[in-house]
């Protein structure tokens, strides 16, 4: 009895030490429209399994905006990354139209590196909510310009037309080059990046859906992970399956769980460096839930599931969040969507 005692002690000695261990680094990590539905589909499709699986440190996100009950991608993902509830359809903006720094932000002035890795247009609301301050979340070559004004180190998608064949006929890519990003037009050439600043422009729109993309979310999202792993300081960075949203707004379950399983893959591979790097704090959740998607019947051993949709829209349910490593015990139980920001301000301790 005495060495069970022991062992018992050592054990929540053990876990109390890393829970009070500060993490050195960020990935935040968004699924669009990814509900705890949307969740199942993937698992069902893939065999009654996920990576996500591997996260004990789950919670839930209340995910209503300041004008609507039910929330779209510019107040959701500006609730995520400015802790603030705003308006739908703005961007890193208070409702009074006053800009609001991200936590990415934020995280760039105490000298971390930041990175965003997305599956659609860099200038698309969820990621322009990391980097941008602008009324309409349809501004995005003025989205595009917000590039400019941040030292952001790596960032990954589609939409270099925002970039390049502008309305106003100015060239954002020569600007950016001129601020020292390589700008890399293929996935090789992200994987060949290895230091520095880049900026990854693989489409001239948004990424094509699972499966033509192919591996393009997992591997650009480890290669900007190399580069900004070689900062001492630690990095914040955000990533985004973004097309889960848009089969949601399809109705199509069998996309959903496509999509699904490519940011699951994207997921485990960043758990495993976690898991290795041990200083690491991964977050999953969601902006809001899309289509009102419920799974009606199925064959785990088919890995076939019927489905059914309420709207061709969002939802205003919560959604899940996920959390793994030093500092995932604050992201459990019920949460407010803008509580994110300050508490990973204070995990990192960061000045605002």
């Amino acid at each position: 009895m005495k060495k069970i005692k022991i062992t018992s002690v050592l054990v929540i000695l053990t876990v109390a030490l890393f829970a009070q261990k500060q993490p050195k680094n960020v990935v935040f990590i968004i699924g669009d429209g990814m509900g705890l539905a949307h969740i199942y589909a993937g698992m069902v499709a893939n065999g009654n399994k996920l990576q996500l699986e591997r996260f004990k440190n789950i919670g839930f996100s209340k995910t209503y905006s300041s004008s609507h009950f039910t929330t779209d991608s510019g107040a959701g993902g500006t609730a995520l990354s400015s802790g603030i509830k705003t308006r739908n359809g703005m961007i890193g903006m208070n409702p009074d139209s006053t800009a609001s720094e991200s936590i990415l932000e934020v995280a760039e002035k105490n000298g971390l590196s930041t990175g965003m890795v997305v599956a659609c247009d860099v200038t698309h609301a969820t990621p322009a909510s990391f980097i941008a301050h602008q009324v309409s979340r349809k501004m995005t070559e003025e989205i595009a310009t917000d590039y400019l004004k941040t030292d952001i180190d790596v960032f990954i998608g589609g939409g270099r037309k925002n970039f390049e064949n502008r309305t106003d006929n100015r060239n954002i890519t020569n600007e950016l080059k001129e601020k020292g990003y390589t700008i890399a037009y293929t996935l090789d050439e992200v994987k060949n990046t290895k230091t520095g600043k880049l900026a990854g422009m693989l489409y001239n729109e948004h990424n094509p859906p699972m499966p033509e993309r192919g591996d393009m979310l997992p591997e650009a999202s480890m290669a900007a992970i190399d580069i900004l792993d070689n900062n001492k300081k630690g990095f914040f960075m955000m990533i985004e399956g973004s097309q889960i949203d848009w089969a949601g707004h399809d109705n199509n379950g069998a996309q959903i769980a496509k999509e699904v399983l490519d940011l699951d893959k994207t997921i485990g591979k960043v758990l495993d460096f976690a898991e290795k790097n041990k200083n690491t704090l991964v977050i999953v959740t969601a902006d809001h839930e899309t289509g009102g998607f419920t799974i009606t019947d199925g064959s785990i051993i088919k890995k076939e599931f019927k489905s059914d949709f309420s709207t061709k829209g969002h939802s205003s349910v919560p959604v899940p969040i996920f959390a793994f490593g030093p500092g995932a015990e604050d992201f459990t139980g019920f949460m407010e969507n803008i509580s994110f920001k300050n508490k990973l301000i204070k995990l990192l301790k960061l000045k605002n």
